[in-house]
């Protein structure tokens, strides 16, 4: 029985995943969009995976956190991009075109605006337009990912860009964690070994790729519209760490989906290991 494993198909997974293989794991890895692999997640289709934080929020029950690992930012993101020609106080009521990738950027560009800029309604669409197009045109839209990346570099005049990892830590002054290594509980309980396994493989992939991270941007697919120099500041702004301030912006972040009613309750943080083996 091997683990099912999946994999944003975003630059910034890399590190996790480049020299996952190279360190032992030999389960299957399944790409997608962060939208797709929450729902594998919820159905069972995967058994752990990099997901959505808010998926998390919605669904803790069924679900247990990797210790010490998240895809975060301390500041700039560079990857969730609100782009506007509108400054923020002027999108009070204003459409805003969303890419329904990713539920955590949604939900945190809906805090940012009413709890920064004083905006009293959101309004986020998916548009049967392409965000990039829509961006052209001179009008709003939120993107995330490697699409974010691309369209920063190359604007239509008045174009204003808006970076939530940014604004969050201006209003906060706390990280920000846009996803975390979410495992499902029934796996954790029917695959224990391997669960156990992939822990240190996750950790030790992680730790080899920071440790050269100019040879990762050397063979990266990204570096062809990116290049390696982006990459490498791409990958050390970033934070993979999940520690005790990164926990505090997460709490700080489901707190404020309440208060806005993008969540019903306050999750339960659990971790794999020390809550799975309560539960034993």
């Amino acid at each position: 029985m091997s683990l099912a494993v999946g994999r944003i198909t975003y630059a910034n997974c890399a590190p996790f995943f480049h020299h996952l293989h190279d360190v032992g794991f030999r389960g299957e890895v399944i790409e997608g969009v962060p939208s797709r692999l929450n729902r594998m997640l919820a159905e069972g289709t995967i058994d752990i995976s990099p997901s959505s934080s808010f998926e998390y929020a919605c669904n803790w029950r069924d679900y247990l956190l990797l210790p010490g690992q998240s895809i975060s930012s301390i500041g700039p993101v560079s990857s969730v991009l609100l782009f506007s020609p509108a400054e923020l106080f002027a999108l009070d009521g204003v459409e805003i075109s969303i890419t329904g990738e990713s539920a955590t950027s949604i939900n945190l560009l809906k805090i940012l605006l009413k709890e920064l800029a004083g905006c009293r309604e959101v309004v986020c669409t998916k548009s049967d337009t392409c965000g990039e197009a829509i961006i052209n045109e001179g009008a709003s839209a939120l993107l995330i990912g490697d699409r974010a990346l691309k369209a920063s570099r190359k604007l239509p005049d008045g174009m204003k860009i808006y970076d939530l990892g940014e604004l969050w830590y201006l209003l906060t002054g706390l990280p920000f964690v846009f996803a975390l290594w979410i495992v499902r509980r029934d796996a954790a309980a029917a695959k224990a070994t391997d669960l156990s396994g992939f822990v240190g493989q996750l950790t030790a992939a992680r730790q080899k790729a920071f440790a050269d991270l100019t040879q990762l941007a050397q063979v990266a697919p990204e570096r062809s519209w990116y290049g390696e120099a982006e990459l490498l500041a791409y990958w050390r702004q970033m934070s993979y760490d999940l520690d005790t301030l990164h926990l505090e912006g997460l709490k700080l972040f489901f707190t404020l989906c309440v208060k806005h009613q993008l969540l019903t309750e306050l999750p339960e943080i659990h971790f794999l290991n020390r809550d799975s083996e309560k539960r034993r």
